[in-house]
């Protein structure tokens, strides 16, 4: 008769030790592994100064767009406040993942921030539609840009990005969730960089065709970032395997082990962004619990070195139940299940 050995073996004992800083705030668990013991978070302060100063670079650049006629600072401002809600969602997450799990969330709460995300991609969409319309009206129907108040409020988004990127350079090292936001903010500089320079030309030439043609490019930007950010999302909440892992590699990895007779039933999906779940049976010799406990080490220790999975649950068995598969009959939409496999 089968009997499972240990079941739901889980990643948190790797980090559990008071030694180590690294907990349930840490963005990824193969940062978890190497990162130096002495490295301060201060994620929390430099993401909310950001936040700050990111709420106020759109405002000041709509106002400019308005007066000076440029639809290119007003789609500067609209990709400026797509930053502002990154960096929300960023500092959101980073508060969050503080409270750790609960009995009604057991992996924490940590998927707000996908949820935020799509709200983000669907505000974002609206305003690229918006732009490409003012802008193919004013193709149509040239407007005069006043050039100087374009160069005025791009130049504070030059320096407003630039101060946020210098914010959380430090931060973005170690931190995966603070890394997304820092990427943001040097996307938005170089953006704000180009206004600018199309303010300057519009003060010596009346190239106004050139302020709608660059919004237009501003929005396919945005657009192209919405499409990435909504299929990683949409990836997340339907628990595919994350990009580039491969279970077939794990499953090969683990069976490479001498203390391993095999593995099956093998599922990787991320809990958030930044953290990665594995779960599989472990098929290994009869043996004592306490031995088995030694195994579970190695093999949590191997997936967050190798593969970066800092979540894994690990069933131990000494008869393989089921088809003994790399996949489980019933995640493969299978309904029926052998006797073996529903005893595991």
């Amino acid at each position: 008769m089968e009997r499972p050995l240990a079941v739901n073996h889980d990643g948190s004992e790797h980090c559990s030790n008071q030694s180590n800083k690294c907990g349930d705030n840490h963005p990824h668990g193969a940062a978890c592994a190497h990162q130096p013991i002495e490295v301060e978070d201060t994620s929390g302060p430099r993401l909310l100064m950001t936040l700050i100063l990111n709420v106020l670079i759109p405002i000041v650049q709509v106002i400019g767009g308005i007066v000076a006629h440029s639809m290119a600072l007003i789609s500067d401002a609209a990709h400026n406040f797509s930053d502002f809600t990154a960096v929300l969602i960023a500092y959101v997450a980073n508060r969050i993942g503080r409270r750790g799990a609960s009995v009604s969330n057991t992996f924490g709460y940590r998927r707000t921030e996908i949820l935020a995300a799509v709200i983000n991609v669907a505000l974002l969409l609206g305003a690229s539609v918006f732009i490409v319309y003012e802008a193919i009206h004013r193709l149509h129907h040239p407007t005069p840009v006043i050039g100087s108040i374009v160069v005025l409020a791009a130049g504070v988004g030059v320096i407003g990005n630039g101060l946020s990127a210098w914010l959380l350079q430090r931060d973005a090292r170690h931190n995966l969730n603070v890394r997304g936001a820092f990427l943001h903010m040097l996307g938005d500089l170089l953006t704000s960089v180009v206004v600018a320079f199309n303010g300057i030309i519009l003060m010596y030439r009346p190239w106004y065709w050139l302020d709608p043609v660059l919004s237009v490019l501003i929005a396919l930007f945005i657009l192209r970032s919405c499409w990435t950010i909504l299929r990683e999302a949409t990836r997340i909440l339907m628990n595919a395997t994350p990009d580039g892992l491969d279970i077939s590699k794990i499953k090969e990895y683990l069976e490479r082990m001498p203390e391993i007779r095999g593995v099956h039933y093998v599922h990787a999906w991320n809990v958030c962004s930044s953290s990665v779940a594995f779960s599989c049976h472990v098929v290994v010799p009869d043996q004592r619990l306490s031995e088995v406990d030694a195994v579970s080490r190695k093999i949590r220790r191997g997936l967050l070195t190798r593969f970066g999975i800092d979540h894994p649950i690990l069933q131990f068995e000494f008869t393989p139940c089921g088809e003994g598969g790399l996949l489980c009959e019933m995640s493969c939409g299978n309904g029926t299940r052998s006797g073996n496999a529903d005893r595991s």
